[in-house]
């Protein structure tokens, strides 16, 4: 328990508080931000949050399935309004403590809440013994305002972040950027790759997938965030590359009139459109053919 209450700031005390996994901070989590401040507007909006993600620390060999990383996560609840994000361990100590637990113990106590926000949905404490209905007695118990926040829905329904997961998976970045609010980006450090696209003209940023979801497998026009500000427009490809025997899935992306050196820096990938499905090619020349066709036509997709 003294490891949990450590990873909460002085300063994130007598705040108000929303409360969620976050994974995408997508329109329905800013729903609940914004309820949490317009609970106590006078008072700093802290985002309480966990890592790793539940689904991660009790299915640890499932496939990576995230829409944003922790440092990605908590830069966009910051964007949001958040004056604080805490990260509290998902381990095995917080996942025994009870529903009682996690209110008296971390949100009365170690946080001095005085006003909590949520979702509809929300659980929490061993076996998410907790629900709304207790959440709701437990705050009037403590003395802390609650405010409890519906669904937000689009035209496909309630918006959530397994839907975004399902809808990446299926090829269709622009829904996914819809209910997020945002194009949905995979960042991570550019790294070595075989150094093959510049000898056929197309030079890449490769990024390691690592925690992210895979999306479909194929090519999309993109814009690449690179960490001096600028927005560069381009074409990627995310699998396996079967033409020349690629082994990992990773992000290849060409950066359109760029000229520069990203080993080694963080960039973010942000998906616009997918243009096709992965595919094997019989050669480097007909492969090289493709990636010029699939070049012209995110060119015009992204004006």
């Amino acid at each position: 328990m003294a490891a949990i209450a450590g990873a909460i700031p002085p300063e994130a005390r007598g705040a108000t508080v929303a409360l969620g996994n976050f994974d995408g901070v997508h329109r329905g989590h800013r729903a609940v931000l914004r309820a949490a401040h317009a609970g106590r507007p006078e008072l700093p909006l802290v985002a309480l949050t966990f890592e790793p993600h539940p689904r991660e620390h009790f299915r640890p060999d499932d496939p990576p399935f995230r829409l944003t990383l922790a440092a990605a996560k908590a830069r966009a609840l910051r964007e949001c309004g958040a004056a604080h994000v805490v990260a509290l361990p998902f381990n095995e100590a917080f996942a025994a403590l009870t529903a009682e637990q996690f209110v008296a113990e971390i949100l009365h106590g170690a946080l001095d809440a005085r006003h909590l926000a949520c979702g509809a949905d929300f659980a929490f404490g061993h076996r998410r013994g907790g629900d709304i209905a207790f959440l709701a007695g437990q705050a009037e118990r403590f003395g802390m305002g609650l405010t409890v926040v519906p669904h937000v829905s689009d035209e496909s329904g309630p918006i959530s972040s397994t839907g975004i997961r399902r809808v990446l998976q299926d090829g269709y970045p622009e829904r996914a950027a819809r209910a997020l609010g945002r194009e949905w980006e995979i960042r991570g450090i550019v790294s070595h790759g075989d150094k093959r696209g510049r000898t056929i003209g197309f030079p890449t940023a490769n990024i390691p997938l690592g925690r992210h979801l895979e999306p479909a497998r194929g090519v999309y026009a993109i814009h690449a965030h690179l960490p001096d500000g600028r927005n560069i427009p381009g074409v990627a490809n995310i699998g396996l590359r079967p033409t020349v025997q690629g082994t990992e899935s990773r992000v290849e992306a060409h950066l359109f009139d760029f000229e520069g050196d990203l080993y080694g820096q963080e960039i973010g990938v942000a998906l616009f459109h997918f243009l096709r499905p992965e595919r094997r090619f019989a050669g480097l020349a007909e492969l090289t053919a493709q990636i010029a066709a699939d070049a012209e036509q995110a060119r015009a997709m992204l004006g």
